[in-house]
């Protein structure tokens, strides 16, 4: 661990631990559902959890539902969720936040979901998954140019009947969604609920730059993987993040016991 980077957060008052789910605690998966966190990164995370300055969240694109099942979250969790790229919230003693859907916002869904898979379901390797405010195309199991094809297909579909909808890429993903909130403000709102004088983001993919590029100078963010990032430290796995999540969990509890 690099003191000089760390040790202010280290000694805050009040810490929050943000992470994103996919690629950055969990290996992605073809099946998406399936995909759980590496049992180091579990440990490390449940470690921090533990601590009594210190409050976890994760932070992903997943709606809540989806995100519960597989983080394997339970009902007494002190860990907080934000899904849907925050638009969702899960929050310990609290339960479910999320914005209602209106009956015509959600027909709009349901109707542009649906060409959305008509216009790709010739396409081997290409599904589409359905979302709260939205929809996901994922192409990791497609060849290159069926990706190329879903891609074309599903960004003029959507340039003619919802130019407004946020569009999002990610690692083999690209996403639209009515509402337009980003890791961002979900982060920052996880910091007021929590009254944290610092936070650690980590993450993985282009969502997450949202987040670590609106960082303070008192937070710390994380990056998962290669490739130009706004994060201050990046390493290289999954396994990686873990080893320095739980070095942080073990230093955090030294500063609380006065002996750091």
């Amino acid at each position: 661990m690099n003191d000089a980077i760390l040790s202010e957060v280290i000694r805050a008052a009040r810490l929050l631990v943000a992470l994103d789910f996919d690629g950055t605690l969990a290996p992605r998966d073809d099946e998406p559902m399936a995909v759980r966190m590496l049992p180091a990164a579990r440990a490390a995370v449940d470690e921090l959890a533990r601590l009594p300055r210190t409050t976890v969240a994760l932070v992903s694109g997943r709606s809540i539902a989806d995100l519960i099942v597989i983080s394997e979250h339970t009902a007494d969790s002190p860990i907080h969720l934000a899904g849907s790229h925050g638009a969702e919230f899960w929050h310990p003693g609290d339960g479910p936040h999320a914005p209602a859907l209106a009956a015509d916002e959600a027909a709009e869904g349901d109707r542009l979901r649906l060409a959305a898979e008509r216009s790709v379901q010739d396409l081997a390797g290409v599904w589409i998954e359905p979302k709260t405010f939205g929809f996901a195309v994922h192409t990791r199991q497609a060849e290159t140019e069926q990706t190329r094809l879903a891609q074309d297909r599903i960004e003029q579909l959507m340039a003619r009947e919802a130019p407004a909808w946020r569009r999002r890429t990610g690692f083999d993903i690209l996403e639209y969604a009515s509402r337009v909130e980003g890791k961002d403000a979900a982060v920052e709102r996880l910091r007021l609920l929590t009254g944290a004088d610092a936070v650690i983001f980590a993450g993985d993919d282009v969502t997450d730059e949202d987040a670590l590029a609106h960082l303070e100078p008192q937070d710390l963010g994380l990056h998962v993987g290669d490739g130009p990032t706004a994060a201050s430290v990046s390493v290289p796995d999954i396994a990686a993040l873990a080893e320095l999540l739980a070095e942080l969990a073990r230093a955090r509890a030294r500063a609380d016991d006065g002996r750091e």
